[in-house]
């Protein structure tokens, strides 16, 4: 992909404003995804964190569930961030009955496990090829507790992988929007092969932004 690559942000729920922010303070024009027709225009995807219940929910109600499915097996590139790195797991380990996931990425997650919103917490940890620490933000966060075998580690916390990529695609336990570090917000679009700090091509099927 080359630096007209659109870059869509999963705008049903949860912290995707912050999202915006970083990709617009990289030079990329997020747009916002709420519909099928939106995530047509898009060629990768960040699904932000929030409720995953509420999530998967709104992602059935408003027809986007299967087109998103369809579109990450066809090869879209995504990054998903605490509650979309449970969308985008092989298992739910304490999903409720109704809670789907795409099964994107070959991790088991378990939901809340660093605990509830109390108990959230920062801390620095160390991304792979960097440094320099990242200043992680916790925040009712989930815990890998499996990993496949096509499952790449980018970065732990106490023994326990906390940034992992397969493929096309990339999951956060942690919240990377919420800090001023762009690093893992780079990572991703360099996996997808976006030119940083050139903006996307303004123009899509005619018409201007």
């Amino acid at each position: 992909m080359s630096a007209r690559t659109r870059i869509g942000v999963l705008a049903l729920q949860g912290a995707f404003a912050a999202h915006e922010t970083v990709l617009a303070r990289l030079g990329v024009e997020p747009r916002e995804v709420r519909t099928s027709d939106d995530l047509e225009r898009c060629d990768a995807l960040v699904m932000p964190g929030g409720e995953s219940t509420t999530m998967s929910k709104l992602l059935e109600t408003s027809q986007l569930f299967d087109p998103l499915g369809k579109r990450i097996a066809d090869g879209m590139p995504v990054f998903g961030t605490c509650a979309g790195m449970i969308l985008l797991a092989a298992q739910v380990e304490d999903g409720r009955p109704d809670q789907r996931s795409l099964g994107a990425i070959d991790i088991a997650v378990r939901r809340n496990a660093y605990g509830r919103q109390v108990d959230s917490f920062e801390t620095d940890i160390s991304l792979r090829g960097f440094d320099a620490p990242f200043h992680a933000v916790f925040i009712r966060a989930p815990r890998i507790s499996r990993l496949g075998a096509n499952v790449e580690v980018l970065a732990e916390h106490d023994g326990a992988a906390v940034l992992v990529c397969s493929g096309a695609v990339m999951a956060a336990a942690f919240h990377p929007e919420l800090t001023d570090d762009d690093r893992v917000h780079r990572m991703f679009l360099d996996m997808v092969g976006v030119v940083i700090d050139r903006v996307v091509d303004d123009v899509v099927d005619g018409r201007a932004n």
